[in-house]
């Protein structure tokens, strides 16, 4: 196993340790999720660009790569819904405080309210990738390639721009709430990171959308020909 292909291994670990910490009651867990988190993301474009510069792309680099960012985006989603999710939504009522999980509700303070994280965003973001994930191998057994396209990579920069900020908020809510900070200084830095979370939010989930659409419109007509007549897409 060559390094790029070493450190996406590293990805697909790290994954469910973000989890579990991000779920801890502690603030230095909740810390060190985001610390993984971002180590994980950073990686991810490293590992890529390590592989193409030193010649070692391998169809196993191929496999693994969606296969960590699928995982990492689920073990991420995951806690984050069970933090965030609104009141009498799908598991809302397990998120509120004392309730089953024991989890405090920490939705992103923003100055026009609190924005939450439903079940139907959880359900578009993750049934998008799933999709994405059965197109691409389909279109593959056509012999069509389906490359990244623009506006997924934009979708990818708001994604983990808004699940980074929603694990930093985790464990900075519970900082600003144990250190009694001053309104003055607590309302402005809370806002600031909601604000950030709730961009991230729906960019990421209208380019989730947006891209879909596209990837659909531009490859779909691949499945009305013939195997044998499919080739490689440009």
């Amino acid at each position: 196993m060559n390094l790029p292909n070493a450190i996406t291994v590293g990805r697909i670990f790290a994954a469910p340790a973000v989890a579990l910490l991000a779920l801890s009651p502690t603030w230095p867990a909740r810390l060190a999720a985001f610390a993984l988190f971002l180590a994980a993301a950073i990686t991810d474009y490293y590992d890529g660009k390590l592989a193409r510069s030193r010649g070692l792309v391998t169809d196993l680099g191929r496999w693994l790569d969606p296969l960590a960012d699928k995982l990492l985006l689920a073990c991420t989603i995951l806690p984050m819904y069970l933090l965030q999710a609104p009141p009498h939504d799908f598991l809302g009522s397990w998120t509120a405080a004392g309730g089953a999980w024991g989890l405090e509700p920490l939705p992103f303070h923003t100055p026009v309210g609190l924005v939450g994280l439903p079940f139907w965003i959880v359900a578009v973001v993750l049934g998008r990738e799933l999709m994405m994930t059965i197109f691409r191998q389909a279109a593959l057994a056509r012999g069509v390639v389906i490359s990244a396209i623009g506006p997924a990579k934009w979708k990818t920069g708001f994604q983990w721009t808004w699940v980074g900020t929603a694990l930093f908020w985790f464990s900075a809510a519970l900082v600003l709430a144990r250190t009694g900070w001053p309104a003055t200084v607590m309302t402005p830095v809370v806002d600031f990171i909601g604000i950030v979370g709730t961009v991230g939010l729906c960019g990421a989930v209208l380019l989730t959308i947006y891209s879909l659409v596209l990837y659909v419109r531009r490859y779909g007509a691949i499945f009305l020909r013939p195997r044998s007549s499919a080739r490689q897409a440009p």
